[in-house]
């Protein structure tokens, strides 16, 4: 992990429940989150909590965070494609349930994502997302302490 890793969080579509726990992090352990969005946010005054608002745009938010993003970083994410990009520099990715994005299996979810994404453009109802559930939470929650704690990707 690099000498001082930082958390990037794709802000536009991070549940609340989720940036809380992030807000709480960074706070307890002094480490720099990244909340990039189109829109304006409102965190906590904070010396690690940092903002930055772009021009609304396909991937504008995607290409801040693949840009700044380094290895050994974490990547708060549910947007696969961002995930794969960031774990191709060597960063971590994480989505809101709490699934870490790493080498080993990015490439079957970026498979799957496409695969829904063509069977939605042909018509076939998918569905969306479910809620986010406590159990969600729970899982993220864990993963985030596995990161702080220098065990991420560990069994």
């Amino acid at each position: 992990m690099s000498e001082s890793p930082r958390i990037w969080v794709d802000a536009d579509a991070c549940p609340g429940p989720i940036a809380e726990i992030l807000y709480r992090a960074a706070q307890r352990c002094k480490i720099h989150l990244h909340l990039v969005a189109n829109k304006t946010l409102r965190p906590p005054d904070s010396p690690f909590i940092h903002t930055q608002r772009v021009q609304k745009g396909f991937d504008v938010v995607d290409d801040i965070i693949a840009q700044g993003a380094g290895p050994g970083d974490l990547v708060v994410t549910a947007d696969i494609p961002l995930a794969g990009r960031v774990v191709d520099k060597g960063a971590w990715g994480l989505n809101p349930r709490g699934e870490l994005y790493t080498r080993e299996n990015i490439q079957a979810r970026l498979s799957l994502r496409n695969l829904l994404y063509e069977l939605r453009e042909s018509g076939v109802q998918t569905g969306g997302p479910a809620p986010l559930h406590q159990r969600d939470r729970n899982a993220f929650a864990a993963q985030l302490d596995r990161f702080l704690n220098g065990r991420l990707g560990e069994e």
